[in-house]
């Protein structure tokens, strides 16, 4: 692209807002997934809070994801 910095898209702001909001509903629903999956494990159903831990894991590790990916973007001037 003419005139930005190599490896950054322009997208949206609406697209930027989007992504904020979602990374942090992605962190913060999975650390509470991998919590109540302790829990669960504690109390008797060890495959269910395994599975839950192993879920929300992967979604915090979206999250994180998320803010490299947003990291890489800049917003369209309007």
């Amino acid at each position: 692209m003419a005139g930005s910095e190599a490896g950054m898209k322009a997208v949206s702001p609406k697209t930027i807002v989007w992504i904020e909001r979602f990374v942090w509903i992605l962190i913060y629903g999975g650390l509470l997934t991998v919590i109540v999956g302790l829990f669960i494990t504690r109390q008797d159903a060890p495959v269910l809070g395994s599975v839950l831990m192993v879920k929300g894991g992967i979604a915090a590790g979206a999250g994180v994801f998320l803010i490299w990916l947003r990291s890489r973007l800049k917003p369209k001037d309007s």
